[in-house]
């Protein structure tokens, strides 16, 4: 006999509902500091990462306290996945496009072109069925534009046309079918994604912490971290693909 859903029930998996719509207020708090970065300079582009960290943070977590509280089940009539796919959109295409937009990055010329990319590969990719796997992993390189805009921000100090063949690279990569690990789902490499999860934000909270100064290390360990996740997926992929040829 299942369990009669009760008055608290509902409260609890509502609020779940507005843990994840709490991203959207994370998400203009960001364009806001965009904007003030054109008059008042780098530190609020810093400010403007802050907060997007902030939304893949909820981003990150609201699935596991929409599956412990049974949100779907307790309010049908509510489609989590719905909110978070509007604040996905804004905070990992494009919100990360305007800020790359305004931050210099690209070569004049190349701009607009650059943000165009993002915005039209990054649409196609949350078009695209079998986004996520059925052994919960992305295929395709995933939308998480806010991480190249960090990378190529705060991180590395490559040149405008280097820059732009980045982008360039990873709007390919995303419907090329490598599987990449979800992070707040269980998968085959959980543990280790996982760890380089929580070094990413760790060395990365610490990169935002002291800039506009460079500590070499960090930028180092946050490299060595993204490496890293790129040898975890083409493990998955390859050795997936080995065992379905021995099926």
């Amino acid at each position: 006999m299942s369990k009669e859903i009760g008055f608290m029930d509902k409260m609890l998996a509502f609020g779940v509902h507005l843990f994840t719509a709490s991203g959207v207020l994370a998400a203009i708090m960001s364009m806001i500091a965009i904007a003030d970065s054109i008059t008042m300079g780098p530190c609020k582009l810093r400010e403007a990462m802050i907060w997007l960290f902030i939304a893949f943070i909820i981003d990150g977590i609201d699935g596991t306290f929409a599956r412990k509280f049974k949100t779907s089940e307790v309010l049908p009539n509510w489609d989590g996945k719905a909110i978070d796919y509007v604040i996905d959109f804004a905070t990992y295409a494009i919100i990360p496009a305007f800020f790359m937009y305004y931050s210099g990055l690209f070569p004049p010329d190349l701009n607009l072109i650059a943000t165009f990319i993002i915005l039209i590969v990054s649409a196609l990719y949350y078009g695209k069925d079998g986004m996520v796997s059925n052994d919960l992993y992305f295929v395709g390189f995933p939308v998480v534009w806010n991480a190249v805009a960090f990378y190529l921000y705060f991180v590395t100090s490559w040149s405008p046309v280097v820059n732009f063949t980045v982008i360039v690279i990873f709007s390919i990569l995303h419907f090329i079918p490598i599987k990449y690990p979800y992070p707040s789902r269980a998968n085959t490499v959980r543990t280790p994604t996982i760890l380089l999860t929580l070094v990413f934000f760790i060395v990365n909270g610490m990169i935002l912490y002291f800039f506009p100064k460079q500590v070499e290390w960090m930028s180092w360990v946050s490299m060595i971290t993204l490496v890293s996740f790129g040898i975890v997926s083409l493990y998955v992929t390859f050795t997936m693909k080995k065992k379905a040829v021995r099926q």
